[in-house]
């Protein structure tokens, strides 16, 4: 591509932006949290159908992806988990194909007093749009569709076929970018604009969600050690988890992506309930587990150890060796994945293809480096053989209160985006 064509791109993203800006505070009003997404949904398929996209919407079904490769299970009602995909088919398909995927689940919002404005009211203020999802990841949603529109804006469009995407469950499962697999979506490369601060993840931890359920035994407090406290005999157990993650993250045990991360593999007791009477021996408590596996650690394997060392603990204990812990796994079983171990022509070349355009907007080098999350990038490149670029905007306290994503950033991963794809894709001219 040469420089006039690149600059010609760069400011029609530019003229946009204003328009882009309002599409990101429109998509944000929507509290897509999970199982409420109904609404974002039907507005983006709104957006991709007056675009003239081919839209396909519908609802995900356990049923269809249960036996499949990346999987992961599911309490509760899925009625309305809905996916969104609108194809742009290329007539001269001279280029190579491309997903352009985004989640449209967003987190639980938390205490509403604890946010400086309400969550789903986005406001700006110095450069940077505030509000749930905005970051995580509706920006980079917007960038996708704009740059898709800022190469419309000058008359063009890919030279092969793009399907944009927005999927649910990327907070949980991500078996939402898994339906997306089953129903036949495949591409030479995927593009996730996850708010990773404009830099290239070459890998991303796997999860595992596990619940670990306790009984004890109740009593009135007055003989309290007559019975037996389920809350307290939580305590022995997360510390053992907490010696294993310990073990997990040696150095020797470490994947090369995270050679220098100290502390690669995070544990999180990230939910804990228990019994009913303040005056009662609790006999109840449940605790919600989230820890993380390298790229490549065998999930199964992961598993037993987990279970072992949980059940090692309960050994220890008077009642629990009697009344063993019972393990559930929901939400994520997920494996890592690691573009860096991704060795088919189509990676390098997409990676080759992303540098240059970040150079052409910033003017410096891409940044490359591993996360300790997780992204729906493993689907494609686990289960697809689909390079999967995670690079998105700049953002702050994605999960936590005042999430925010800096509108500048979100300006130059548009930009990029737009020059991604002409480059990867092709430009052919759209049909008056």
């Amino acid at each position: 591509m040469n420089k006039n064509d690149q600059t010609a791109i760069l400011n029609a993203v530019d003229d946009l932006f204003e328009e882009e800006v309002r599409f990101l505070a429109d998509l944000t009003r929507h509290p897509s949290t999970r199982g409420n997404e109904q609404s974002a949904q039907a507005f983006m398929a709104g957006e991709l159908d007056k675009r003239g996209y081919e839209v396909d919407q519908w609802e995900v079904k356990v049923e269809d992806i249960a036996h499949l490769p990346g999987f992961s299970p599911v309490i509760g009602n899925y009625d309305d988990a809905i996916n969104v995909v609108g194809t742009h088919h290329s007539r001269e398909k001279s280029g190579k194909s491309l997903i352009l995927n985004g989640h449209m689940d967003v987190v639980p919002v938390g205490p509403l007093d604890m946010w400086d404005s309400p969550p789903f009211e986005p406001r700006i203020e110095e450069g940077w749009m505030y509000g749930r999802g905005a970051a995580d990841m509706k920006a980079g949603i917007a960038s996708n569709l704009y740059a898709l529109d800022a190469l419309r804006k000058l008359g063009y469009a890919p030279a092969a076929d793009v399907f944009f995407q927005t999927v649910v469950e990327e907070e949980c499962t991500g078996n939402g970018a898994l339906a997306c697999l089953q129903r036949g979506y495949k591409a030479d490369a995927a593009l996730i604009p996850e708010p990773f601060n404009e830099t290239l993840t070459t890998a991303q931890i796997g999860v595992i969600w596990m619940q670990v359920r306790l009984r004890g035994v109740p009593v009135h407090v007055l003989e309290a050690g007559a019975g037996a406290n389920a809350i307290e005999a939580a305590i022995p157990l997360i510390s053992a988890l907490h010696r294993l993650e310990e073990r997990w993250n040696r150095a020797e045990n470490r994947h090369p992506a995270y050679a220098a991360h100290n502390h690669p593999l995070n544990l999180n007791i990230g939910k804990i309930e228990g019994g009913d009477w303040a005056s009662s021996v609790p006999a109840w408590c449940v605790f919600d587990v989230r820890m993380a596996i390298f790229p490549g650690q065998d999930i199964e394997a992961a598993k037993q150890d987990l279970e072992t060392t949980i059940m090692a603990a309960a050994a220890e204990h008077d009642f629990l060796k009697k009344n063993k812990p019972e393990i559930l796994y929901h939400g994520f079983l997920a494996e890592g994945y690691a573009l860096q171990d991704h060795h088919t022509p189509n990676a390098p070349l997409a990676i080759s293809t992303l540098e240059q355009a970040h150079h052409a907007v910033t003017g410096s080098e891409l940044v490359k480096a591993p996360t300790t999350a997780t992204t729906d990038a493993r689907f494609f490149g686990l289960y697809a053989d689909t390079p999967a670029l995670v690079y998105g905007p700049k953002c702050e306290a994605i999960h936590g209160f005042n999430e925010k994503v800096e509108l500048e950033s979100v300006r130059r991963v548009t930009q990029t985006t737009a020059l991604f794809i002409a480059d990867w894709c092709g430009l052919e001219a759209i049909k008056a």
